[in-house]
Parts: C-alpha cells; sequence; structure tokens
C-alpha cells in the first residue's frame, strides 16, 4: 500500500520536470524572436544617416533654397511664355539696357535688349546641367578606376595611379583653357571636359576604402565560392563605398558650376547667344558701372547657388560620417 502512495506521486514529480523543460525551451524561444525583431525595427545606416541630415537646420535650409532654384530653371519654358513674354534670344534694341521693373522686363534687359529674367531662367537650366553632367561622368570615370585599381592592385594599380598623379599635377584651369581654345566646346563637350579633368579626386579617395574593403572576410569568402571579379565589385564593394561618392558628388556640383562660370566669363565656355550664368556675367561687365543689376543679377545666383550646394554637401558628409552617426 506504501508503494501504490508513493508511486503517483514520483510519477507526477517527474511529470512536472519533464513539463518545465519544453516550456522553458519555449520561453528562451520566444525571447530570442523578440531580439530579432527589435533588431529588424533597429534604423539602419541610412535611416540615421536621413535623421541625423534632418537636424541640421542649415544644410535643410539649404536643401529647401535648392529646390526653389530648380524648380526655377525647370520652369524656364513657362517663365518665358506666361511671365515675361520673351524668348532668350529676342532682341529689343529700343529698349536695352533697361533697369529692373521697366515695362514689362521684371528684371530688365542687357545690352542687346535680351530680357534678363528670361536668359536667367534658361541660363540657369544650362549651368546647372553642365555641373551635373560633369558630376556624373566623374564619378562614373573616377570610381571605376579606383575599384579596378584597388581590387586588382599590381601593375593596374600601378599604371593607373601614376596616371592619376600626372593629371593632378597639371594646373586644372590652364589645362582647361587650352582645351576650349582647341575644340571649342558646346555644353555637353564642356562638361566631359570638365569631368576628364575632374576624376582623379574621387578615384583616389575611393581607392583607399577599396583597398581595405578587398581585405575582408565576406571578399574572401566570395573568391572562395567563385563570384566573379565584375559582380563582386559591383555587389559587394560599390555599395560600401557609395557614401564616399555621395558627399563627393554633393561637394564637386558647386565647384563645377564655378568652373563653368570662369570659362565661359573668359569667353572659352557657352557661347552666345545660348545663355549661361557665366557669359551672362561676361557680357554684363562692360555695362557695370552704369547698369550693374546685369552683372550682379547672375553672378548673386551663381553665389547663392554654389553656397547652398556647398552647405548641403557639409550636412551629407557630417551625415554619413560613420564616427558621428550613432
Amino acid at each position: 500500500m506504501v508503494q501504490s502512495r508513493s508511486t503517483p506521486a514520483k510519477s507526477a514529480d517527474q511529470s512536472a520536470v519533464l513539463g518545465g523543460e519544453p516550456r522553458r525551451l519555449a520561453d528562451e524561444a520566444s525571447g530570442k524572436a523578440l531580439e530579432r525583431t527589435r533588431l529588424r525595427q533597429t534604423p539602419g545606416f541610412y535611416r540615421r544617416s536621413w535623421q541625423r541630415f534632418r537636424r541640421n537646420r542649415i544644410a535643410v535650409g539649404a536643401l529647401a533654397v535648392l529646390f526653389l532654384i530648380a524648380l526655377f530653371v525647370l520652369s524656364a519654358g513657362l517663365i518665358s511664355r506666361f511671365v515675361t513674354g520673351f524668348t532668350p534670344s529676342a532682341n529689343h534694341l529700343s529698349d536695352k539696357l533697361a533697369p529692373p521693373f521697366t515695362g514689362d522686363y521684371i528684371l530688365g534687359t542687357d545690352g542687346n535688349g535680351r530680357d534678363v529674367l528670361t536668359r536667367l531662367a534658361y541660363g540657369g537650366r544650362i549651368s546647372l546641367m553642365i555641373a551635373i553632367l560633369a558630376t556624373v561622368a566623374t564619378l562614373f570615370i573616377g570610381t571605376t578606376v579606383a575599384l579596378v585599381s584597388g581590387y586588382f592592385g599590381g601593375w593596374v594599380d600601378a599604371v593607373l595611379m601614376r596616371l592619376v598623379d600626372i593629371i593632378l599635377c597639371v594646373p586644372g584651369l590652364p589645362l582647361l583653357i587650352l582645351i576650349s581654345i582647341l575644340f571649342r566646346p558646346g555644353p555637353t563637350g564642356l562638361a566631359l571636359i570638365l569631368a576628364a579633368v575632374s576624376w582623379p579626386g574621387i578615384a583616389r579617395i575611393v581607392r583607399t576604402e577599396v583597398l581595405s574593403l578587398r581585405k575582408r572576410d565576406y571578399i574572401d569568402a566570395a573568391r572562395v565560392v567563385g563570384v566573379p571579379a565584375p559582380l563582386l565589385l559591383v555587389r559587394h564593394i560599390l555599395p560600401n563605398v557609395a557614401p564616399l561618392i555621395v558627399v563627393f558628388a554633393s561637394l564637386a556640383i558647386p565647384a563645377l558650376i564655378l568652373d563653368e562660370a570662369v570659362l565661359s566669363f573668359l569667353g572659352l565656355g557657352v557661347q552666345v547667344p545660348t545663355p549661361s550664368w557665366g557669359n551672362m556675367v561676361q557680357e554684363g561687365q562692360r555695362y557695370f558701372r552704369g547698369y550693374p543689376a546685369i552683372t550682379l543679377i547672375p553672378g548673386s545666383l551663381i553665389y547663392i547657388t554654389s553656397l547652398c550646394l556647398y552647405l548641403f554637401g557639409s550636412g551629407v558628409r557630417d551625415a554619413f560620417d560613420p564616427r558621428m552617426n550613432t
């Protein structure tokens, strides 16, 4: 009788122990699932960068001004048709050098009687198009050279880096002037010329990062499983240098706007009658003493656009800096 009474109690204790083990494992599994959910909800690198950029009021304000400038130049056709009623090349010699707010001329006319506001909108479209196209070409050439040079190394790296050193040793502005004299390019050709002398900067920056990335474990693992070099560069290395490229682009555009303005001011860039902010300043310098608005208005837009781009670029640089992205 004693044995029969103790057996059910012992079996109950065993079942309690056996029942507690699965419950403990289930609790641990649910805890790990919650941890994985929290990890998925943690902001990634780009979201943290965007949050940091939004806290930079100066950079956000500069971005808002750039948006208005872009809207102005992209609406050049609408401004010409519905606001001023003039085309950018229409001459009205009887109304030349009209001051701002004279008759139908909101910002006045230049020395050939052309409406300044209309030419300002069309000229901004040309100037920004040249700067953006030159930046895209610069990034493409420089990043391609940097990826190939940094990844393969050896004689490939030596040859490409010596080419970079040769271009960097040549003064940029005299080289641009020489090329412009020889070829007299249009807007697209001018953008490609600017890119041809600007790509070594981004090439050296990206190459340094690629030299570090190619020694990482995940790159070695990709090589072991047989990933071809072009695919490895595009899918594994390029995304890791993308923040550097974004920062360089945001700081390169204003520099290229100024380069275009300088060449056009010297008469070697965009040729009249095609308007650009640079050649508008060049044309207005002859009348600066009596009619300074012809020069100051496009010059002010060059300054404001370049300043806002630099402020925006500085904000992007701070937002993408891993040391500050906590």
